[in-house]
């Protein structure tokens, strides 16, 4: 008898703790502040209690901060790690550098940066922020509107309750795509599943 494979189990895990969907995407942020601060300050931290109740509070307070280069404008007169109430210095030095190179390169809106990261020459060069990893550049994919699976410690945690192993980023990534693919799910939405079942128990 052949062994399923790790997509197999998986999509079978899904099915079994999930259901049949369909799961919806999350919509990300309209907000560039937002969706900056968003991929640079989430990494270990609580999203649902700590993260988010500050990004909600960052829209409102710096309203013209919905561009990438109103953003700038606020960063060079006012601390971001006062404004986000969020005291970590490599946070804020990797939202500052995600602004300078976006704004560099000519992003200013949700919709120029979703049409920016088409290509991979501009994904690469994220890349180059120090704290922007490979999640990090699929997630912030997903907050303005991309379809990404974002493998993070949650959807590593419920793939191996679903019996795969501790893959590399890139190889799980594409058994989660290819789950959404047998399924019939949109990638973004099962992930933001997973995440939001896996968050959860945490």
């Amino acid at each position: 008898m052949l062994a399923s494979s790790p997509a197999q189990r998986l999509a079978d895990h899904v099915r079994h703790l999930l259901g049949g969907g369909p799961f919806l995407q999350p919509g990300g942020w309209t907000h560039m502040g937002a969706v900056i601060c968003d991929v640079s300050f989430q990494p270990r931290c609580n999203y649902e209690r700590t993260l988010r109740p500050r990004l909600l509070h960052l829209q409102l307070s710096w309203a013209d901060a919905r561009t990438v280069r109103g953003f700038q404008r606020r960063l060079v007169t006012e601390d971001l790690a006062v404004a986000m109430k969020f005291n970590h210095a490599q946070k804020v030095a990797t939202a500052h550098a995600i602004t300078d190179r976006l704004a560099a390169d000519g992003v200013d809106t949700r919709e120029d940066l979703h049409t920016w990261l088409d290509h991979q020459a501009n994904r690469a060069a994220l890349r180059t922020v120090k704290g922007v990893g490979p999640k990090s550049i699929d997630y912030i994919g997903n907050l303005v509107g991309r379809s990404h699976v974002a493998v993070d410690v949650h959807l590593r945690a419920f793939a191996v309750d679903a019996g795969v192993p501790d893959l590399p980023y890139d190889q799980l990534r594409a058994v989660y795509e290819e789950v959404a693919a047998l399924l019939g799910h949109d990638k973004g939405g099962l992930e933001h599943a997973v995440w939001r079942h896996r968050s959860k128990a945490a």
